[in-house]
């Protein structure tokens, strides 16, 4: 896997300071994607042990609310090989920390459904994550008063109450605009 940038102090890619790691590689290729470079599946520099730790160590003072990790998808079936035993360590290291992820695949029908998105390592990411902001961004329903999204049609979901409740809970307090 190729990731084309970490952001270690980054507030618009959920609550609090993160850590963002923008994957390479998608094939949704949303029209005015605000990242087509990360559609390649070679851009930027390869995800290695190395760049773990670097991670982990980017995650680990307390001011550092958790990890995002978007792209490009990391959905795609290539990145979910790589993301998974990353995401392992993640939460194997530092368990008090949110782990967000962003994808153009919506959970319920394609990421638990047939699609390009479900692999067999998905539903342990799914398991392993706080938070899925989930659908592809479309022009027509972006919206500069929302939060932690692009578009009006994404949506922002507490994965671990919508496994254990069997259908979608979203985090309404992150899917209202602000004023």
């Amino acid at each position: 896997m190729y990731y084309g940038n970490i952001k270690k102090f980054s507030i618009e890619n959920g609550p609090g300071v993160r850590v963002s790691l923008f994957v390479s590689g998608c094939r949704n290729r949303c029209e005015h994607c605000f990242s087509p470079q990360t559609w390649s599946f070679s851009y930027g520099k390869p995800f290695t042990e190395e760049t773990e730790q670097e991670i982990l160590a980017a995650l680990s003072p307390s001011h550092i609310a958790g990890l995002t990790v978007l792209g490009g998808e990391p959905f795609e079936p290539e990145n979910q090989r790589d993301l998974l035993p990353f995401l392992r360590r993640v939460r194997e290291a530092l368990p008090e920390k949110t782990i967000w992820m962003y994808t153009g695949f919506l959970l319920d029908t394609e990421l638990l459904g047939d699609s390009r998105g479900h692999t067999s390592e998905t539903e342990e990411i799914l398991r392993l994550i706080d938070v899925l902001v989930d659908g592809r961004f479309e022009e027509d329903k972006k919206n500069l008063r929302i939060r932690f999204r692009g578009s009006e049609n994404q949506r922002i979901i507490d994965v671990p109450k919508t496994l254990a409740a069997g259908n979608v809970v979203l985090i309404e307090e992150y899917m209202k605009e602000r004023e």
